[in-house]
């Protein structure tokens, strides 16, 4: 299999650190979308990513549908997510912020510090920079009630690592503003702990 997209991407990242954590192979192309778009295309006519390429050549897109489809394959005991129930649920509301974290802070940065002189918009920017600042406020929130565990359960899952991956990215991009140091200490400390594991240190970004 063959994952499109580079890492900086908080969606190529957390399909990626998936696919290790369910010890499935694949390797990695990493395309972007500013430089590559017309080679994307022929995986993904949007144009979105990450897009994954199946064994039997078939492509998915979009990282929640990808990793729907692996915590399908791989069955209630080892998913990521509940499949089904309360418990599912409960995941998917605090997985809506971990990911809604992701776009708002793609949406900022792109605003801030992709648009050419004299385009940036400065109150789509600090608003969507006020949205990404309250989910990671509330993930922040959830991880100080639970210390050291995941957020859900006693394993480690999609909900950990999406906050994780956003966390990372706010850093990445926008340290100075959104996630300067000491904003969300117990996402920093969850992040510590997760880039110590292999599959979220084989995915983090080089630059």
């Amino acid at each position: 299999m063959k994952l499109i997209g580079r890492y900086m991407s908080p969606f190529v990242r957390r399909v990626g650190v998936s696919l290790h954590l369910l010890d499935i192979p694949f390797t990695n192309e990493p395309l972007s979308v500013l430089t590559d778009s017309l080679k994307i295309r022929e995986y993904s006519p949007l144009g979105r990513l990450p897009a994954l390429v199946l064994d039997d050549g078939q492509v998915l897109i979009d990282s929640n549908v990808i990793l729907d489809y692996f915590d399908q394959q791989a069955g209630a005991e080892r998913a990521l997510l509940p499949l089904a129930g309360p418990q599912r649920s409960e995941a998917m509301n605090l997985l809506a912020f971990a990911v809604g974290a992701c776009e708002k802070t793609v949406a900022a940065y792109y605003e801030r510090d992709r648009r050419p002189e004299g385009l940036v918009w400065d109150d789509w920017y600090r608003h969507c920079e006020d949205q990404a600042r309250g989910a990671l406020a509330l993930l922040d929130a959830c991880q100080a009630e639970r210390g050291e565990r995941p957020l859900l359960g006693e394993c480690l899952g999609q909900v950990d690592i999406s906050a994780v991956v956003a966390y990372d990215f706010a850093r990445l991009t926008l340290p100075d503003t959104l996630a300067p140091d000491g904003a969300f200490p117990h996402l920093a400390s969850a992040s510590q702990r997760a880039n110590a594991l292999p599959a979220f240190a084989q995915t983090q970004w080089k630059g």
